[in-house]
């Protein structure tokens, strides 16, 4: 089958490996030195790119890919790491041992053939559909990672400002930040758009030519993309598209897309456009006047003129069929942020509504010189994403209908919390308030049900300070409220700025502040400032991080903030071993703390860190 190239099978190869054939044990790696070799490979990629120094950048890209540093860093990456660090490729394999895992980082090279992806078909959040993922082999997702660790830099000193999917240290609300700067002070037209399957389509030849590699990166990168998949034993060709669920997809993606930005910047600079006060427009004024803003393959084009929106969108659509890619006709449609365009005012992004209001002087927004605008820009929950946590709450008190009042509360907390708390960066404070009503009536009907027509009022909710209507246990575990989460307006990532660009102390900060970094997360994060105590380097965007018991709670440990620290899921996995954590009774301890975990509510749209407790 295609990828034996070798004549001996490489999964064979690292699982035959003895520790006779090492000279270093993987838990003895000092990580910390590891780490620090491989930034600055990156920070200098990242920097010479910036500047368009190609030859300097193919050179350091080589040293990277030769480095015995980054390639420990790709396979702990997708063996510890990874949300999907057990998921099969065609080989069947899962899990390495730590023997196993030093065998492959000895073995990887960016020669030969790859394997064909295993297709899995996931649910598509959402609709009835369902997204195929094309699963690598471990070998083929370390030797991806190896590979994303030295093209990412290159290609983050390049993307375009308003890009925000699948990079690191940008997030949902960056691009929700950057909607609301472009519309806040003016009542604007917008082009909401969707590229039709933009994975599946993307034509090879094109995103080869533009990657422009150098050559033996290139081979690899394009037997990646022609692989083919298995599905039900059969081989079946890739002619076009990146796989989704390969670790370096998301890039070659944003690659494929990058340039669209630029394009109706450009077409901006031949508007001829003049100021309220009749001045003609400067062309850096008049191309910060039209906007482009892209989340991965969803993206809108704002501007105040409803013909200069029309023209952007033939300028995309034809930019877009050099790729291979075309919009999808039903989810782009044209809108206006104040005033209806054939019925459609506003607009849905990413989860969010987007819409202006007509509103009197006390309460419209002013613009800098003092002007009265008379409208009010207001970003709040989606319709269709309120839907769906509602739908998604009553699932889970029906399903624990005849269950203890602890175990519902433990079910619904981390779904009430995670959708607040993603939600808590717009004016979602009259949405909170009246899900709380909503979840109240819905849990009056499960008291109801088992009460036989009685709510058993003081059996189930207790008054907590001026509150007297609280759903909480006899030993104080308390239902979290929608409204109990503040809203906080999120800081938009500066411009340009790169985890690359070696600014430790912004970007650990904006880890902490994140809207869905769960509380202690943030709080710890803050404490430690922004550093791991085990091996002593700052978290990075993405990082996967847990919460620590300093003393475990299987020897007796405090579930207090003296007794707690945050640590990188590796240096958590390397402590808990000698320290009695995954002793006997450490699953209670992890129990305990797995309500910190957040899901974003569409996960179609996951690009950011993992922010776990355990």
């Amino acid at each position: 089958m295609h990828g034996n190239s070798r004549g001996i099978d490489q999964v064979a190869v690292y699982m035959s490996k003895t520790r006779d054939n090492l000279t270093v044990e993987w838990k003895d790696l000092n990580w910390r030195k590891l780490e620090r070799v491989t930034f600055k490979l990156q920070k200098r990629i990242f920097r010479a790119s910036e500047r368009g120094d190609v030859k300097a950048v193919r050179r350091l890209q080589k040293t990277l890919i030769r480095s015995w540093s980054a390639k420990c860093r790709a396979v702990r990456r997708v063996t510890q790491d990874n949300q999907g660090k057990s998921t099969a490729g065609v080989d069947g394999v899962k899990t390495l041992t730590p023997m196993q895992r030093m065998s492959l980082v000895n073995l990887m090279s960016l020669k030969g053939k790859v394997k064909p992806t295993r297709r899995v078909m996931i649910p598509k959040p959402g609709t009835d559909e369902k997204r195929p993922l094309g699963i690598p082999t471990i070998y083929d997702r370390a030797l991806q990672a190896l590979v994303k660790l030295a093209l990412e830099p290159e290609w983050e000193a390049k993307f375009e400002p308003n890009s925000y999917g699948f990079r690191p240290g940008r997030s949902c609300h960056d691009a929700i930040g950057a909607i609301f700067a472009s519309i806040s002070l003016k009542s604007k037209y917008v082009l909401d758009a969707d590229i039709a399957k933009c994975f599946d389509r993307i034509d090879h030849k094109a995103l080869l030519s533009k990657i422009d590699t150098y050559p033996t990166m290139r081979r690899l990168i394009k037997q990646w993309l022609k692989a083919g998949y298995c599905d039900q034993g059969k081989l079946f060709p890739t002619d076009e598209g990146t796989p989704q669920g390969g670790v370096i997809s998301p890039l070659l993606a944003n690659i494929a897309l990058h340039g669209m930005e630029e394009r109706v910047k450009q077409y901006a600079e031949t508007l001829i456009a003049y100021s309220p006060g009749g001045h003609k427009l400067g062309k850096k004024e008049r191309r910060s006047a039209l906007s482009l803003i892209r989340y991965a393959d969803d993206f809108v084009i704002i501007h105040e003129d409803l013909e200069v929106v029309k023209k952007c969108q033939e300028i995309i659509a034809k930019w877009l069929s050099g790729m291979g890619l075309e919009l999808k006709p039903s989810k782009t449609k044209l809108t206006h942020t104040l005033e209806p365009v054939d019925g459609n005012v506003g607009f849905d992004f990413l989860g969010f509504h987007v819409r202006q209001y007509k509103v009197g002087s006390y309460r419209a927004a002013w613009n800098a010189s003092g002007i009265n605008l008379g409208f009010v820009t207001l970003i709040t929950p989606s319709k269709a994403k309120i839907q769906k946590h509602l739908e998604k709450i009553a699932d889970v008190i029906d399903v624990h209908k005849t269950a203890p009042q602890a175990a519902l509360i433990s079910k619904l907390n981390p779904v009430i919390r995670g959708w607040s708390n993603y939600y808590s960066t717009v004016a979602s404070k009259e949405t909170f308030s009246e899900l709380d009503s909503l979840v109240y009536l819905k849990l009056r009907a499960w008291a109801r049900y088992r009460g036989e027509g009685s709510i058993n009022k003081e059996k189930y909710w207790k008054p907590v300070g001026e509150r007297s209507w609280c759903f909480r246990t006899e030993d104080g575990l308390e239902l979290f409220a929608h409204s109990g989460t503040p809203v906080v307006r999120h800081t938009k990532v500066k411009g340009e700025a790169s985890p690359y660009d070696g600014n430790w102390a912004y970007w650990s900060k904006r880890r902490g502040e994140y809207p869905e970094t769960p509380t202690r997360v943030a709080t710890l994060i803050k404490r430690q400032k922004g550093i791991c105590p085990h091996c002593g380097l700052y978290f990075t965007s993405t990082d996967i991080v847990e919460v620590d018991h300093i003393k475990p709670r299987s020897l007796g440990g405090k579930d207090t903030y003296d007794n707690l620290q945050l640590l990188h899921k590796h240096c958590h996995d390397t402590k808990s071993a000698p320290d009695g954590s995954n002793a006997s009774g450490a699953g209670l301890n992890r129990a305990h703390n797995k309500g910190g975990n957040i899901k974003e509510p569409d996960e179609a749209k996951v690009s950011r860190p993992v922010l776990k407790e355990r």
